[in-house]
């Protein structure tokens, strides 16, 4: 079988990795400014993984499995995306210090050979510490944070930031392993 991932996110692929042995890497064109958030978190997240997928299927010659997925934070109902600068960086990070977060992921697998579709979301909650400004302002010179949904990396510098989490670390990195790899099973069935 073949495996298309919908993302050129270097972490979603070396996390798919872990997975999958082989699958090629097609980057959707999909506009994620058409989907208009209603209030339903879980249910926004999915249709921003829905569309990539969709696209993606859209473009491909010969079936696959297209793995595609979303992840977003949620601080007090707002969505946080990835900071439109370093102004937004602070901002965002400063809003995070010292509370408690969400981050949702949604993971839409299209069966191209059978025409299943599996669509799932899940959240994480993430603590984040106190921080000073001298510590957000030395996080955004690293530039870390400026491609990054809520303006911090699990993974990387911003790591230091987290106190706790609760649920899947994987997720909070951009793929949730465990949730990808019962919906891979069930797919294939």
């Amino acid at each position: 079988m073949k495996y298309v991932l919908a993302s050129g996110s270097l972490r979603r692929q070396e996390l798919l990795h872990r997975i999958v042995d082989d699958f090629e890497i097609l980057v959707s064109n999909f506009d994620e400014d058409s989907v208009v958030f209603n209030g339903n978190v879980e249910e926004y997240v999915i249709n921003l993984a829905k569309g990539k997928a969709l696209s993606t299927k859209e473009c491909l010659q010969e079936d696959a499995i297209i793995i595609a997925g979303d992840t977003i934070v949620v601080l007090e109902d707002e969505i946080l995306g990835k900071p439109k600068n370093e102004e937004d960086a602070y901002n965002m990070l400063k809003n995070l210090s010292g509370k408690t977060h969400r981050v949702y992921s949604g993971i839409v697998l299209i069966n191209m050979y059978n025409n299943k579709v599996e669509e799932a979301s899940l959240y994480t909650e993430v603590r984040i510490s106190n921080l000073s400004d001298e510590e957000i302002r030395d996080y955004i010179i690293t530039r870390e944070p400026l491609d990054k949904a809520g303006a911090y990396g699990i993974q990387g510098f911003g790591g230091v930031f987290v106190e706790g989490i609760n649920g899947c670390y994987y997720n909070v990195v951009g793929l949730p392993l465990n949730l990808l790899n019962k919906m891979l099973k069930k797919i294939k069935e």
